[in-house]
């Protein structure tokens, strides 16, 4: 556990964040070892299936992400009010809704998961690999649930080491596992699919194990576990905002994914590739607004407020610096980039357009997400989300749509810049009023 409430403000943001950075880089390693497997060793059909099964999964997930953000909020001001109980108990409800959502997603996914890629025009020979892929990794969504439930309590608690641990051990289980399935045992798409969810439960379960000999508030137990209705209200107004937000992301992305299939499966194999690229160079900029909501959540909780605005500024500046490196590397990078995942010329070409255009507006992004995070810190959940939506439906998809008619996938890609502008304009005027600072649960 780490108090935020005291010492040199950057300082301790940084050294918060870091090891959330490092953890999330070893996360994504998942998916972006699974993507070359998948295209090297499968093939250009199967890496297409893989990048158009994500966005699905996404939208599946968001909704429950979001709520059990808002129990990591109301953790870190409890923490940081010191309302120990109080704390121990909005962990134990946080278990028990991500139990019972899990279920209910496996259920509903694996129910309709061929209806929807076939709604989303999914080109008919990349659905049955899309709905194998789908099936496996929604169906042992509960042990995710557990693992990232678990990371981020422990984030709220200000320990961003531990879990990090236990997701570098997970990301070598899941390399071997990926080599195992598809290279001696020759499972396919299916393969990488189970190998991703074993290497997750075993993150969990060794996850749970040591938290439970070790740590002083976490004890993990199926038998002991209280619901708390009154904590539980208060994680959902603040959750339910952010959760409402990124489904309709989702949904958004999946619109997004439905122009792209339009352009058949060349186009989609490299938006699978650039999908995993970018999601790697945003990690820097949500890891710095994850902790900063964190700080900000301990400190309106211990009534200092100075220190919010000087962790803000601290964390922009770092949180951009990095991006523009990031960005710098992309844009030399962007042929070796695409030769990682595939050989095929065509795939590569239209993987380098899109980092070529996208890759020099990753500091936009950055900047958009770190004032969201003092907002979210604080408890103000709701304005950010309309301002997500409205960069989102209002610019993106428009835009994306009405630009792919003119200028073909070329289109797509000049529609994410332009919708982080506007997300970027609306929250820094917002966060100027100064009216989320009246938010807060403590």
């Amino acid at each position: 556990m780490r108090d935020l409430t005291e010492g040199k403000e950057g300082k301790l943001i940084l050294k918060f964040a870091l090891p959330m950075l490092f953890g999330n880089i070893f996360q994504q390693l998942y998916n972006i070892v699974d993507s070359i497997i998948v295209g090297n060793f499968i093939g250009k059909e199967a890496l297409a299936a893989v990048g158009a099964s994500f966005p699905i999964i996404f939208a599946f997930l968001s909704l429950i992400i979001g709520i059990a953000s808002g129990s990591t909020i109301v953790i870190s001001q409890y923490f940081g009010a010191k309302e120990i109980e109080k704390v121990k108990r909005t962990i134990d409800t946080l278990f028990i809704f991500l139990f019972f959502a899990s279920i209910f997603i496996s259920i509903v996914g694996i129910i309709f998961s061929e209806d929807i890629f076939r709604l989303l025009q999914l080109p008919e020979e990349i659905i049955p690999q899309a709905k194998t892929y789908f099936n496996i990794f929604i169906g042992g969504v509960i042990v995710s649930f557990g693992f990232n439930g678990t990371s981020a309590i422990l984030r709220g608690l200000g320990d961003s080491k531990t879990p990090l641990y236990f997701l570098i051990i997970s990301t070598f289980f899941n390399i071997g596992f990926d080599l195992l399935f598809v290279l001696v045992f020759k499972w396919g798409i299916a393969g990488v699919a189970i190998a991703t969810v074993l290497a997750q439960a075993g993150a969990f379960i060794t996850a749970i194990i040591y938290l439970n000999k070790t740590h002083k508030i976490i004890q993990f137990s199926f038998i002991n576990l209280i619901f708390d209705k009154s904590i539980f209200k208060k994680s959902i107004r603040i959750g339910l905002p952010t959760g409402i937000q990124q489904t309709f992301v989702a949904i958004g992305m999946t619109a997004l994914i439905s122009i792209v299939n339009t352009f058949g499966t060349n186009v989609i194999a490299a938006y699978s590739v650039v999908m995993r690229i970018g999601s790697l160079a945003t990690l820097p900029a949500m890891n710095f607004g994850a902790a900063l909501s964190t700080f900000v959540g301990q400190n309106i909780g211990a009534k200092k407020m100075e220190r919010v605005r000087t962790g803000f500024i601290s964390t922009l500046k770092m949180s951009s610096g990095v991006s523009i490196v990031m960005s710098t590397f992309i844009l030399i990078g962007s042929s070796f980039l695409m030769n990682l995942f595939t050989n095929d010329a065509d795939v590569i070409r239209i993987g380098r357009e899109y980092l070529l255009i996208v890759g020099g507006f990753y500091v936009v992004f950055s900047a958009m997400f770190t004032i969201s995070g003092v907002m979210r810190g604080a408890g103000d959940t709701l304005i950010p989300m309309f301002f997500s939506l409205i960069s989102l439906w209002v610019i993106r998809i428009p835009s994306a749509w009405f630009l792919s008619k003119h200028f073909g996938e070329v289109g797509i890609w000049w529609s994410m810049p332009l919708g982080w502008f506007v997300g970027l304009i609306l929250a820094y005027s917002y966060y100027l009023t100064g009216n989320w600072k009246k938010k807060a649960v403590i």
